[in-house]
C-alpha cells in the first residue's frame, strides 16, 4: 500500500466525523408547539377573614382545560429554552366550608370567576441525542401568572351582602417539568409532559367598603399533549 492510498484510508475517519458534525449543525434550531394545557388545582387557601365571616368559609378552585402554545429554542443537541402560554382560561372558583351564610346558599356554589395570563420559561434537559426518536426530558424555571377579568358572581354577590369587587396578586414562583418527545417524521414531533409550578396570590373581596381577605396557593399541575414543527437556524 503506497503513501497515497494509506493517507487516503487514514482521513475516512476524520470525512465521517465531520459529516456527522454537519448533519447535527444542520438540525432546525426553532420549533413551535400546539396542543391543550389540562390543569388540576391542588389548591390551599386561609379561611376567609373579615367582617361578618364565621368560622371555616374558605373557598376551592375547579380545574381546567385551554389550549396550549409554545416555542422552543435549541441550544445544542442536549439543551433547549422553552417559552409556554396557555390560552386564558376562566376559572371558577367555589364557596367550600358553611352550607350557608346566613340564609344564602354557599358551599358548592361558584362564587366568583377570574381569568389568568400565565406564561412559563424552562430550561430543559433532554436526553440522548439528535438521532433518537423517543427523548425524555426535564426541565427547571419561573413562572408569572397574571389575574384578570375578576367577577364576583350572583351567588357570591349575594354571600357577600351586596355587588363585591375582587382583586388578586400577581404571582412569581418556581417551575418545573418532565416529558417525551416522538420524532414522528421529519420536523414533526409529538409532546406529553406533566408541569408542575408555584402560583401564590392575596384575595381581597370589597363589598362596598367591608373588606374580605385570604391567601391562596393555588398549586397547578398541568398536563400536556402537543405537537411541534422544527425549522430554521
Amino acid at each position: 500500500m503506497n503513501r497515497t492510498h494509506f493517507a487516503s484510508l487514514a482521513a475516512l475517519p476524520l470525512t465521517a466525523l465531520s459529516c456527522v458534525c454537519a448533519s447535527a449543525d444542520d438540525m432546525p434550531n426553532n420549533t413551535v408547539r400546539v396542543g391543550s394545557y389540562t390543569v388540576f388545582f391542588h389548591a390551599h387557601a386561609d379561611d376567609l377573614s373579615g367582617p361578618y365571616v364565621p368560622s371555616g368559609t374558605n373557598i376551592k378552585v375547579d380545574n381546567v382545560e385551554t389550549a396550549y402554545f409554545a416555542y422552543v429554542r435549541r441550544l445544542n443537541s442536549s439543551f433547549e429554552v422553552e417559552l409556554a402560554l396557555g390560552w386564558p382560561p376562566k376559572t371558577k372558583t367555589e364557596g367550600s366550608g358553611p352550607a350557608t351564610l346566613g340564609s344564602v346558599a354557599y358551599n358548592g356554589q361558584v362564587i366568583s370567576t377570574a381569568r389568568w395570563f400565565s406564561p412559563t420559561l424552562l430550561f430543559n434537559y433532554k436526553f440522548f441525542d439528535d438521532n433518537t426518536k423517543l427523548r425524555p426530558y426535564i426541565g427547571l424555571g419561573v413562572n408569572y401568572t397574571n389575574f384578570y377579568d375578576r367577577d364576583s358572581t350572583p351567588a357570591g354577590n349575594a354571600a357577600s351582602g351586596g355587588p363585591t369587587k375582587i382583586s388578586l396578586t400577581s404571582s412569581v414562583g418556581p417551575a418545573g417539568t418532565v416529558g417525551l418527545s416522538y420524532a414522528f417524521a421529519p420536523r414533526w414531533s409529538a409532546f406529553a409532559s406533566y408541569s408542575i409550578s408555584q402560583v401564590k396570590s392575596d384575595l381581597k373581596a370589597d363589598t362596598a367598603g367591608v373588606i374580605r381577605t385570604t391567601h391562596v396557593s393555588f398549586g397547578p399541575q398541568a398536563l400536556i399533549l402537543s405537537v411541534g414543527y422544527s425549522f430554521g437556524r
